[in-house]
């Protein structure tokens, strides 16, 4: 059993296939905002995230045979099969890449052999599964920026604005099953604990920022160009009230002693995707359904 109590009920994790969000349409190339930085920031996420959830799911993995407790199981298996439909929709969006001429092999092979084959010879496989935990707060507290009111991907194209409106809603649902596997069964103490986010928090933009200078070499940016992308994107980004800015709070609260992610169990945005998915039953209409609603309450 978990050895954590929280000062709230966790959300349900509920696993969501076969869902089409229209990602073989007619999709612009740049298409956020016709922004090549914004893109191919997005895009370069895309395409981490297969190799990465299969690491998520190897690292809880590698202590399933330690857990008897029924509950903590049926968690493992709603995050497996939630990690599962996050490589499915990614490798069916970097299939838009394909068809850019991108070589999307070669980059998720990148990070399939930085994560999947070096850390996982190199580390401990109490610290992998401290990484996975720090990477999942990362993914979990995403949703602070894309669903507050000033709606940031308002001008990106609606059906990768749902994707992304998806993914976020179950790390949400999620958040605290790697952590709770890592603290009572792994038995990962503090240090090492906020140590795995020290090393996600240089690893996981390092990655990003990779990947997306790949794909802008392969769109044809000069170097010069690259810099001037670059300097404008991270004003996007830092500046205050950017991108990352709801995000910076939340951030700093996993290195508390004592941290769990169920002591914040409010999600702006969370029940009025909810409510919209249950009721339409189609990703891209919740995604819009929900921002309506966000924004008449705002």
């Amino acid at each position: 059993m978990s050895t954590h109590t929280t000062p709230h009920a966790q959300h349900p994790i509920i696993p969501r296939e076969k869902l089409d969000f229209g990602l073989d349409g007619d999709i612009p190339k740049y298409w956020f905002e016709g922004d090549p930085f914004k893109t191919r920031f997005w895009d370069a996420l895309s395409v981490i995230f297969p190799p990465g959830e299969k690491f998520f799911m190897t690292c809880v993995r590698d202590f399933r045979d330690q857990i008897t407790d029924p509950k903590m199981l049926d968690d493992i298996q709603g995050f497996n099969r939630q990690e599962a439909q996050h490589t499915l929709v990614h490798r069916q969006d970097n299939d838009r890449l394909r068809k850019q001429g991108v070589d999307v092999d070669k980059l998720t092979k990148y990070v399939d052999q930085l994560l999947n084959v070096a850390y996982r010879s190199r580390y401990s496989r109490g610290y992998t599964l401290s990484v996975t935990s720090a990477l999942e707060h990362f993914t979990s507290i995403i949703a602070h920026s894309l669903f507050d009111k000033r709606d940031v991907m308002k001008h990106a194209d609606h059906r990768v604005r749902a994707m992304y409106a998806w993914h976020a809603i179950e790390e949400v649902e999620h958040k605290g099953v790697a952590y709770d596997v890592m603290v009572d069964y792994a038995k990962v103490g503090y240090f090492k604990r906020v140590w795995g986010l020290v090393h996600a928090t240089v690893m996981f933009p390092s990655v990003i920022f990779y990947v997306q200078r790949q794909l802008l070499i392969h769109d044809g940016f000069s170097a010069a160009e690259r810099r001037k992308l670059l300097l404008k994107g991270l004003w996007w980004q830092f500046k205050p009230g950017g991108l990352l800015a709801p995000m910076a709070k939340h951030y700093w609260t996993y290195y508390k002693p004592g941290y769990h992610p169920w002591q914040e169990t409010e999600q702006h945005g969370y029940p009025e995707w909810l409510a919209a998915f249950n009721r339409l039953n189609d990703p891209v209409k919740a995604s819009e359904k929900m921002r309506q609603d966000l924004a008449l309450s705002a």
